[in-house]
């Protein structure tokens, strides 16, 4: 086997194990991220592991929990390759202006690198969301930048 195909391999193990492991436990902390900025309440780090052949990059695993209404601001992964997996709920998702989708348990998506994740949020007014972030990171740069609010006219 290829070592492409063995890191593949590995990489679809590595993810079935963290989904498992969410989906059984509300609360997992193994290990922190890179993150200038403080991560908003209900992102819970799972793991993170650099990736030692490939210099600067490292993959970053995070559980959001999110509840019924919460919206984020608009933001960008800098640098980052984000992939994401819906565990529970409903999670509407817009990026760079574009239609905003929405995605039910069992979906996924993904996110090119410095993208404006301009639309963020659970629209359910009762019900939980819970979302498998999976990013191959940047390791200089923080998970989330949020945008600069515009100015007022």
């Amino acid at each position: 086997m290829s070592r492409g195909s063995l890191l593949s391999h590995g990489a679809v193990a590595l993810i079935a194990a963290v989904l498992a492991a969410a989906g059984t436990l509300n609360t997992i902390g193994l290990a922190g991220g890179a993150a200038a900025q403080t991560p908003p309440a209900g992102t819970i780090p799972l793991l993170t592991q650099a990736l030692p052949d490939l210099p600067g990059r490292e993959v970053r695993i995070t559980l959001l929990d999110r509840g019924p209404g919460n919206t984020s601001p608009p933001h960008r992964h800098p640098g980052h390759h984000t992939f994401g997996y819906v565990v529970e709920g409903t999670y509407e998702l817009g990026i760079n202006g574009g239609p905003v989708r929405t995605l039910k348990a069992g979906d996924t998506f993904y996110e090119p690198p410095g993208a404006l994740h301009s639309t963020s949020r659970n629209p359910s007014p009762d019900k939980p969301m819970k979302i498998v972030v999976f990013m191959v990171a940047d390791q200089s740069k923080p998970s989330t930048v949020n945008e600069p609010a515009a100015p007022r006219p």
